[in-house]
């Protein structure tokens, strides 16, 4: 029997297996925080959907949560990997995605109005550092991954009680939680410094567009290399990888 791995290692092997998306994520990202500073018209364009996201507000969030983290990723896959073909499992999936990527949507964008109430809108070291640190110290470890790998591996299970209560043991955040957030950190903890270098009202939005980007890059990162369709994996996905390989059981 294989022994079982230290969460670090796993974390940091997660990690090390996102960091390439990661990056192309960020350098995405940064060029679009460098184009609304130094061109007007560029400006213009995001501070428009700005203005759109306040007219809408809640409508504008949800639909935002459930297309980049349930729709669009599910199409995506039924067009690359499906070769075109509908099956009843992508309206399973959806039914699961949809409602799950819609609240957290609402939870985001409840933690940046918060972060803007706390700190307001300026755009400083200290108080980008200090939205940062709530994000990142504060919303992750204590609800966004927790609650995220809950849901997930409750319906991994067939929707049975007993992972929830399994889930609200230390032995599971120190075994799940940990290399979770290590994995999430690498990608989401420079992102966190460009979005918070905008100003509020385009930070949803902007949120909304990395997560789009970063779903679709780690579903084909999935498909492709894993060759197994799986559209509702958590954002740390190499997790899930690294985790079955020490149980022998294949990644849900």
């Amino acid at each position: 029997m294989q022994k079982s791995r230290p969460p670090l290692t796993i974390g940091w092997e997660a990690a090390k297996a996102n960091a390439v998306p990661g990056f192309v994520l960020q350098g995405a990202m940064l060029s679009i925080l460098i184009a609304y500073y130094t061109s007007a018209r560029f400006a213009n364009s995001l501070d428009r959907l700005a203005h759109y996201k306040q007219q809408h507000g809640l409508t504008f969030v949800i639909a935002a949560g459930i297309l980049a983290g349930a729709l669009l990723p599910e199409i995506f896959l039924i067009f690359f990997f499906q070769k075109g073909k509908l099956s009843g499992q992508n309206f399973r999936n959806l039914a699961f995605t949809a409602p799950t990527w819609a609240i957290d949507a609402v939870l985001v964008d409840l933690m940046y109005r918060a972060n803007m109430i706390w700190f307001g809108d300026a755009v400083t070291a200290s108080v980008v550092f200090a939205k940062i640190c709530v994000d990142q110290l504060g919303y992750n470890p204590f609800l966004a991954a927790p609650g995220e790998v809950l849901v997930y591996e409750w319906k991994n299970d067939g929707f049975s009680w007993a992972s929830v209560r399994r889930a609200l043991s230390w032995n599971h955040y120190r075994d799940k939680i940990v290399p979770t957030l290590l994995a999430t950190w690498v990608v989401w903890a420079p992102l966190m410094a460009i979005i918070y270098s905008l100003p509020y009202p385009l930070q949803f939005p902007l949120f909304a567009l990395a997560l789009t980007f970063w779903v679709l890059l780690l579903t084909y990162m999935t498909n492709r290399f894993g060759g197994k369709i799986e559209a509702d994996a958590p954002l740390a996905l190499a997790i899930a990888d690294s985790a079955g390989r020490d149980s022998g059981e294949p990644p849900n």
